[in-house]
């Protein structure tokens, strides 16, 4: 079984977040894909973070359309900081020694991996798909000079469809009362109204 993970904090998810997964589901041939929002992310510490439940809930919207997409609130039932290696192993207890993970990443965080918590023991666990728009380069020399040479046969880049959206700028444009229409989908849309979200 392969099954593709997409970690975030989700906060909120947009259309970015689903090509992202259906691209590498599809070029990586993924019997699913499983979208867990981040609990207590360590590098999110100091900010603040719309609630779990919001974030849950938008999550199991935007992919129930998609009978390949599923959701786990795993983290959020685990006390402490959300460690990926701490998910991943709690995945692999549940899926079993024979199953691949792959953990799905935009080529921007990949350049941040060896910063992540017992990086080198994650990257020999896990499978990463680094998602990379065009005109975005993951430094491949620069993990392999981290990782080491063995470690590279678990990442793997491939081009996805460039769009530009990202959490941060829907949240200022809610805050500052603009449209954030096709950006996610309809039915977070209406939710994060529904809820007055971000204001």
């Amino acid at each position: 079984m392969k099954v593709g993970i997409m970690g975030g904090t989700f906060d909120p998810i947009h259309l970015g977040h689903l090509a992202m997964a259906e691209s590498a589901r599809e070029i990586f041939a993924l019997d699913e894909v499983l979208f867990i929002p981040s609990a207590r992310p360590p590098h999110k510490v100091e900010r603040f973070v719309t609630p779990e439940v919001h974030r849950l809930m938008m999550t199991y919207l935007a992919t129930q359309s998609n009978e390949k997409f599923t959701v786990s609130p795993m983290e959020f039932l685990r006390e402490g900081l959300s460690y990926t290696l701490d998910t991943m192993n709690a995945l692999r207890e549940k899926f079993g020694a024979a199953a691949e993970l792959f953990f799905i990443i935009g080529a921007d965080s990949m350049a941040d991996l060896s910063k992540w918590y017992k990086a080198r023991e994650l990257v020999s666990k896990v499978h990463f798909i680094a998602t990379k728009r065009p005109g975005v380069e993951v430094d491949l020399p620069a993990l392999e000079e981290f990782f080491g040479e063995a470690a590279m046969a678990h990442i793997h880049q491939v081009e996805t469809p460039g769009l530009e959206i990202s959490s941060t700028d829907i949240r200022e444009r809610v805050r500052a009362g603009r449209s954030i229409k096709y950006l996610v989908p309809e039915v977070v849309e209406e939710y994060i109204a529904r809820e007055r979200l971000y204001k």
